[in-house]
């Protein structure tokens, strides 16, 4: 296959489900009802003596389930993100999502014996005496323990998640894809009107050279959202409620966030450190913005002009096509690790890529995994500009993170949330120093500040979402905040999180309504600050130690997948992350581009 000659497409779904309607798909989801009554006979097995060879059966029964499960609900999913429009794609998804809750409900038994029922000496001599592979994954459930429910209540909360809170994060993505935005700029006495219905086309002329599209491009956003924020605020008031019901109501969690840090299987004390050393370096890229003001002649930015190009000039803004853009990533890739190349190679070649711009097609990005045995889907909505190819980079750095560990079960295949971005940001890092190569000391410069801007979205950005997420939650659950509240909680956390460095005028207090992962996985976001900054301290061991040293550990961590806890499976390869003065590098490494980006030019 030619890469250089790709043309942006839809991806191939038939390694999944050929076709949903046909004899076969319903006999395959017989077969998974079949296999569900067959797990559930098993439940007699479990006694505080069963051997370690019938339990371990047990979790291979479950597993070999899961994945088909996951086929079922993985076609119904890329399916609907493909085209949320489509009313039947969606009452695909519901059907699925309804089978799957039935499904956990019919095996939560299994679950509950083994974090509440079973005693501690035999569930850790179940633990020390399984396949090494599971004994994190099982160690993990012991942890859960104490924030789980009764077999009745769990169920009932599996069953309400179908049509309560899964339905409305679904009325979310769909308002919001739906959505038609109207661009207004004045040139002189005309004045000029734009209509998108893709929200992507309009955002990717917040990065446009010229002043006045940014600004007409963020207010023709923010109008709708606001128009919109009724209902959008309401969906998200009730996505809190749940949160705090479920969380630390019924399940008795510490707080809003240690919900999602025990998910992670991280420490509470290692996420503050993160979110501490994040907020105590907030002038980090406050100067960055104030060099980047003086940079394009402004006395200062406003948030319009967050990720203004430096060059003003649209002659500057270099475009790629498609092709050229998957034959430069694969190149970058094989330049690395020739394992790296080859999985990117084989997800262009079975056809699991959705790189189109079309109406009705979910935004922005995302790689998905069905199971270890099938080829990692992605999706891109691609535009040809240098920003779209690092896009490219990262989420085919996702892919590759879940390719090196499908060696592992399914049930520990995937990376926890903070673990992640190792793959996909470290791909564009590699990617960045490949574009350089051939670049002008004014190229470079141009690149270097997109990076710098990179680092901000994906950095700060990230850690100010998720402080705005713990005032939020707190907010709601126990002040009953109102939408006009909340806004201005967020109103107020851009204004510390930029100091006098960006001018933020009051129509970004909607912004927060367009962020899903508030509504699809609260406190997801700290995951991003995480796996970045942890990146960033890999990236300078790699450029200290070079690819023999440094490759053989990274893809150790690459493939250990979720088999093994975090701060463990780092420090085994010399990062200690519990301590502020590892997230501290980071920011240093930052400090060190910016730096770089103030040097005269030659």
């Amino acid at each position: 296959m030619q890469y250089s000659k790709l043309k942006v497409g839809s991806w191939d779904l038939t390694d999944l489900v050929k076709d949903p309607s046909s004899d076969e798909f319903k006999r395959f989801l017989d077969l998974i009802e079949m296999e569900v009554r067959q797990i559930e006979e098993r439940r007699k097995e479990l006694r505080s003596d069963i051997s370690v060879g019938k339990f371990e059966e047990i979790i291979r029964l479950i597993e070999n389930l899961s994945e088909k499960v996951n086929i079922a609900i993985g076609y119904a999913h890329l399916r609907y993100y493909a085209n949320t429009s489509s009313n039947e794609a969606a009452a695909f998804v519901t059907k699925m999502e309804k089978m799957t809750s039935d499904m956990s409900n019919k095996l939560l038994f299994f679950d509950l014996w083994f974090k509440k029922d079973i005693d501690e000496n035999n569930a850790q001599r179940l633990i020390n005496s399984v396949s090494p592979v599971y004994r994190e994954y099982l160690r993990h459930k012991r942890l859960l323990a104490r924030h789980s429910l009764t077999e009745p209540e769990e169920k009932v909360i599996n069953t309400m998640n179908v049509t309560g809170l899964k339905a409305l994060v679904k009325i979310y993505d769909k308002m919001t894809s739906d959505f038609t935005f109207t661009m207004t700029i004045k040139r002189g006495k005309k004045v000029v009107t734009k209509t998108f219905t893709n929200k992507e086309k309009l955002l990717s002329l917040i990065r446009s050279p010229k002043p006045e599209e940014r600004e007409a491009a963020y207010k023709a956003l923010w109008e709708v959202y606001k128009k919109n924020s009724g209902v959008l605020g309401e969906i998200y008031q009730n996505v809190v409620i749940r949160w705090r019901d479920e969380g630390i109501s019924m399940r008795g969690y510490k707080s809003a966030i240690s919900v999602r840090n025990i998910a992670n299987n991280l420490d509470d004390k290692t996420v503050e450190a993160l979110l501490a050393v994040c907020r105590r370096n907030a002038a980090v890229f406050q100067n960055y913005f104030m060099e980047k003001a003086k940079m394009i002649g402004m006395k200062r930015l406003h948030r319009y002009d967050l990720y203004a190009p430096l060059s003003l000039k649209p002659s500057d803004q270099k475009r790629f096509a498609y092709g050229k853009a998957v034959d430069i990533v694969l190149k970058t890739f094989d330049d690395f690790d020739l394992r790296f190349r080859e999985f990117a190679t084989r997800v262009f070649y079975e056809q699991h890529v959705d790189s189109a711009i079309r109406k009705g097609k979910r935004g922005g990005a995302f790689c998905y995994t069905v199971s270890p045995k099938i080829t990692p889907y992605v999706l891109l909505n691609f535009n040809g500009k240098t920003r779209d190819v690092s896009t490219l980079a990262h989420e085919f750095g996702h892919a590759i993170h879940s390719m090196a560990a499908a060696d592992k079960p399914l049930l520990v295949q995937q990376a926890p949330l903070p673990l992640a971005e190792t793959a996909s940001v470290f791909a564009e890092m590699l990617l960045n120093d490949k574009l350089t190569e051939k670049m002008s000391e004014k190229e470079r410069k141009l690149l270097l500040a997109e990076e710098i801007d990179d680092m901000y979205a994906t950095i700060m950005r990230q850690a100010y979402f998720t402080l705005f997420e713990i005032e939020a939650h707190h907010a709601i659950a126990e002040n009953n905040a109102t939408i006009d509240q909340v806004s201005e909680i967020y109103l107020n956390s851009l204004k510390e999180q930029f100091g006098s460095s960006v001018i933020i005028t009051p129509d970004f207090r909607w912004e927060w309504l367009y962020i899903p992962h508030f509504y699809h996985t609260p406190f997801y976001c700290y995951a991003y600050s995480f796996g970045n900054l942890l990146v960033l301290s890999l990236y300078q061991q790699y450029k200290l130690e070079g690819k023999p040293s440094f490759v053989p550990k990274y893809f150790n961590i690459l493939s250990a997948g979720g088999s093994e806890k975090p701060e463990e499976l780092l420090k085994e390869n010399g990062i200690d992350i519990s301590k502020e003065e590892f997230w501290q590098q980071g920011f240093d490494f930052v400090s060190e581009k910016v730096k770089q980006l103030k040097e005269p030019q030659d």
